[in-house]
Parts: structure tokens; sequence; C-alpha cells
């Protein structure tokens, strides 16, 4: 009987479809950037980045899960301008003194099909935390054609309020709502 039942057990288990387990991947710095962008005084829309973003992907494509980790070095604002960059970072806005890095990290990832199309978490940012949901506009998971390794890749977008995040100065004039757009690369660990 023991052996009729591991020759069945073996037959199911050869039969059963493999299954994927969640992929680990490491933000590629050089081709992973936040960008902001709002209204200056309704002359223009501001757009401006931070240089430096770190973080981490786990993505299952099998079992349509996954979560995201970024975070983002606020001292390395770039506005174009130095003096600006210095502004952004003081008190009012950034207050990269107190708080040098913003973060986010997901809660849940809401899928479409094979892909993310929604990514809900946590920002916080100068020391406030709160839920945003980061609308998913492009996803390609891929082997990486020069690295020779599993890669993901991403953009999306939400829209958030400064004011509610301590950084409101001279809102409503300087636009309140700030669209934040993520662009990022990974690379499988």
């Amino acid at each position: 009987m023991n052996k009729q039942l591991a020759t069945l057990a073996l037959a199911i288990a050869a039969a059963a479809p493999a299954f994927a387990a969640p992929e680990t991947f490491v933000a590629d710095g050089t081709h992973t950037f936040s960008r902001f962008s709002y209204s200056h005084f309704g002359y223009s829309t501001q757009l401006s980045r931070f240089n430096k973003n770190s973080g981490k992907v786990v993505f299952d494509k099998v079992a349509k899960t996954g979560s995201v980790d970024i975070v983002i070095d606020a001292k390395s604002v770039d506005t174009g301008s130095d003096v600006f960059n210095e502004h952004i970072q003081g008190e009012d806005f950034l207050d990269t003194a107190k708080y040098p890095t913003a973060t986010f990290k997901s809660t849940k990832v809401v899928f479409e099909g094979d892909k993310p199309a929604k990514i809900e978490g946590n920002l916080t940012l100068k020391g406030v935390t709160k839920p945003v949901t980061l609308t998913v506009t492009s996803f390609q998971a891929m082997p990486h054609p020069m690295l020779k390794k599993d890669a993901i890749g991403a953009n999306a977008w939400t829209v958030v309020k400064r004011s509610e995040f301590n950084a409101g100065k001279y809102a409503p004039y300087v636009g309140d709502d700030v669209r934040i757009d993520v662009a990022i690369e990974a690379i499988k660990e």
C-alpha cells in the first residue's frame, strides 16, 4: 500500500503545474527616478526630480501579487537651480535636515490581467504618513537585453496635497496638488 501511495503522490507531483515563487528585484539607481510637478502661480507647471532613489520590488506573476518599497533621498532634489534646491530642502517644504528621506511602502498591488494596475500604499514625507494609490501606466517583465538577468520596469503616478504633509507654504498660489511620477527599473537579485 505504501508503494502505491508513493507512486500516486509522485504521479500527482509530476502532473502538477510548476508554481512560481515571489521574485525580488532591486531598483537600478541609474534608471529609477521620482519626479514631482505642481502649478507655479498658474503661470506654468514646474517639473523637478529626485536624483537618488533606491528600493525593492517583489513580484509573483503566477499568484498575481507583489510589493514595492521605495526610498527617495530628499536631499537629491533637482529643480534645475542650486538656489531653489536649497529652498525646497528648507523647513517650509521638505525639511531635509530633519527628514532626509521619503518612502513609499505598498500595502496592496491590484492586477488587471497579468500586470499590476494600481499600487496602494503609504507615502511618508516630512515625517507624515498618508495612504496613496499609484496608477501604473506601463509595466514590463522580461530578461534585460544587456544584463542577461530578469528585470522589471514600470511607470506610475499619484497626486497628493503637499499641505497634508506639512509642506503647504504659499498654497494655494503655488499649487497644493503635487503630481508624483515614478519611473522604476529593477533587476532580479
